[in-house]
């Protein structure tokens, strides 16, 4: 476990996590279509969803991708994913994207499950930079942003484009080890 508050706990992606990934990509589908599509379309059935928690799981392991689960304690409930993704270990960079279930949000969860992170990420894994790139419209994920102490960059123009969607801008977000 790296972390466990208000009554929740953030681990690593295990094998076991594959039905509950499921349900939470399905259950939060319209949330997730936007920004997550790959994470969508690979978690749209428990046999997609096992291939998509085998892989995280390998990446885990070789340190390509970090994946994290945010699950309540009490019910084992998946209530968010968190990545450290876009490792850059030569540069000792890496970037987070999260999201959390309709019925957990609001309640400062995603904030302190980065704030454990970037500890770890930092601590554990030795890295020096650690980015957060949103849109604009997207206040609650510039809040957690800010709530952590990443201070804005700049604008990336045209750096993301959802699925059927023109490039979007997207604001740079970063926080350094001290």
């Amino acid at each position: 476990m790296v972390a466990k508050f208000d009554g929740f706990e953030l681990n690593p992606i295990h094998e076991g996590d594959a039905w509950k990934t499921c349900d939470f990509v399905v259950a939060n589908a319209d949330r997730l279509k936007r920004y997550f599509p790959k994470t969508l379309e690979q978690n749209l059935n428990p046999t997609l969803s096992k291939l998509f928690v085998d892989k995280h799981v390998k990446g885990f392991q070789n340190k390509e991708t970090f994946l994290f689960t945010l699950k309540y304690s009490e019910t084992r409930e998946l209530a968010g994913l968190i990545y450290l993704k876009e490792l850059d270990w030569h540069k000792k960079q890496g970037e987070f994207a999260y999201c959390i279930g309709y019925p957990f949000e609001g309640k400062g969860l995603t904030s302190k499950a980065v704030s454990a992170l970037t500890k770890y990420a930092f601590e554990t894994l030795e890295l020096k930079t650690i980015q957060i790139i949103v849109n604009k419209s997207n206040p609650s994920s510039i809040k957690v942003a800010l709530n952590n102490n990443f201070e804005w960059q700049c604008t990336l123009e045209k750096e993301f484009t959802p699925t059927g969607e023109q490039p979007m801008d997207m604001e740079l977000y970063e926080r350094y080890k001290y």
